[in-house]
């Protein structure tokens, strides 16, 4: 029996809910698949990360992994004018993000991130505070 190697900055794994994983394309929005996706991305400038952009998975929690340089996680004030909160990851950190929590990335330095969340219902919204 030949396993194949799987190119995790490729391609995703989707673990389904009966128990089958499955290599597949990356998903960063929302998917109907209604399976738990491990991605991994080399990433090199903020526009890697969509730093313009909050994201929220409103269907579970995700893991946000820092494997290789250095990131900031900000999280989006839960009232207007609020001061947003930040996490620095750096190689071999983690961060658990909560369900329904707006969230984005900066980068300190070129990385390698993993990705850890059910993306049903994942939403992006362009930041309006950048100048």
């Amino acid at each position: 029996m030949t396993t194949p190697l799987i190119d995790l900055f490729a391609s995703a794994l989707q673990f389904r809910p009966d128990g089958d994983v499955q290599v597949a394309e990356r998903h960063m929005t929302s998917s109907d698949s209604n399976a738990w996706q491990i991605a991994t991305f080399h990433v090199e400038t903020d526009a890697d990360v969509h730093a313009d952009h909050w994201e929220m998975h409103p269907a579970a929690e995700e893991a946000v992994c820092c494997l290789s340089g250095g990131v900031r996680l900000y999280f989006r004030p839960p009232t207007l004018g609020g001061a947003e909160g930040m996490v620095r990851l750096q190689a071999g950190t983690a961060v658990i993000v909560p369900r329904g929590r707006w969230h984005r990335l900066e980068l300190d330095a070129p990385s390698n991130l993993m990705s850890i969340t059910l993306r049903q219902g994942t939403r992006l919204e362009r930041r309006t505070d950048i100048r």
